[in-house]
């Protein structure tokens, strides 16, 4: 009997007590010296954007790649329906490339935003630097490619057109090619009626009037793409501005430092000439004070004598 109960309260202080098990410790995470209160390092979560922001610039250098080849594609087509699927694919990718480069820009600035001081605000002015000069470039290489392919498509426009007209003066040409407010349609109508060569004719209106959407919309792009330049230049002034103002700053509490620190010395020594002259003045005094005395015992002895016994 006495063992049953025995059994029963060992049993009791098992249940009772919890089971201490590797799972059932409660993990903490230990907080990151960063100081900004979330328990998170920036800096890496900086390093991660920055690398992610590289990884899209590559992906928008392709696209820009692309846009290349399908210029020289539609420049190369032979019939109607591979310049239509040409133009089609090459207008999605454009409006891809356009929509990258946008939040690229966006992400650059937020990039870009105050990280504090500290010793790790360098690390990261170099390395927006580094984002930013590989960001612009690409901007720059697709407007050089949309001017080049702009270049080669009025070439194309004119050579369409000196097929309808041979003796197309140059102010006729450079109406077609430009198509200044729908003008370079009317000479090209005007140049219709007189050829002999309708099915060519018809065939090099058509060309004409696809590369004139050609040009508009690589006009558009190099507009938008303008636009971004500009805006990564201004961000970068800035930036420049900052920092300039930063060191300015600096300077001048070096330089109020480097005062202050003569004025305190200066300070110093006149208080130890101070403290100096007051010790003088205080033995000197002693001294008077001693030889008054002295002179005073002196002249009352004189007057005074010892009388002997």
């Amino acid at each position: 009997m006495g063992r049953d109960r025995l059994a029963a309260l060992r049993a009791q202080r098992q249940n009772a007590t919890p089971d201490l098990g590797q799972g059932d410790y409660e993990m903490q995470a230990r907080p990151s010296p960063s100081g900004n209160g979330t328990g998170i390092d920036p800096l890496p979560a900086f390093y991660a954007e920055a690398t992610a922001i590289q990884d899209s610039i590559q992906d928008f250098d392709d696209n820009v790649t692309r846009v290349a080849e399908f210029h020289s594609r539609s420049l190369n087509a032979l019939d109607d329906a591979a310049t239509q699927a040409n133009a089609a694919q090459l207008e999605r990718l454009t409006d891809e490339t356009r929509q990258l480069s946008n939040s690229l820009a966006n992400r650059i600035r937020a990039l870009e935003k105050p990280g504090g001081a500290g010793p790790d605000a360098q690390i990261r002015k170099n390395r927006i630097d580094v984002v930013r000069t590989k960001f612009m470039a690409t901007l720059q290489r697709y407007q050089d490619v949309e001017r080049q392919y702009r270049q080669q498509y009025r070439q194309r426009v004119e050579r369409q057109f000196k097929i309808v007209k041979p003796d197309a003066t140059p102010d006729e040409v450079a109406a077609v090619v430009n198509d200044d407010q729908g003008g370079g349609n009317q000479v090209f109508a005007q140049a219709l009626t007189s050829s002999t060569r309708y099915a060519d004719t018809r065939a090099a209106y058509r060309e004409v009037q696809e590369r004139h959407q050609d040009i508009r919309r690589i006009e558009q792009t190099l507009g938008e793409l303008a636009q971004l330049f500009n805006d990564m230049a201004t961000l970068l002034s800035e930036q420049e501005e900052k920092i300039d103002a930063i060191e300015t700053a600096a300077a001048g509490v070096a330089h109020d430092t480097e005062g202050g620190q003569k004025h305190t010395e200066t300070a110093v020594k006149h208080a130890r000439s101070a403290r100096r002259k007051r010790w003088i003045c205080f033995w000197l005094t002693i001294i008077i004070i001693l030889a008054a005395v002295g002179i005073g015992v002196g002249v009352y002895f004189s007057q005074h004598p010892v009388k002997s016994s």
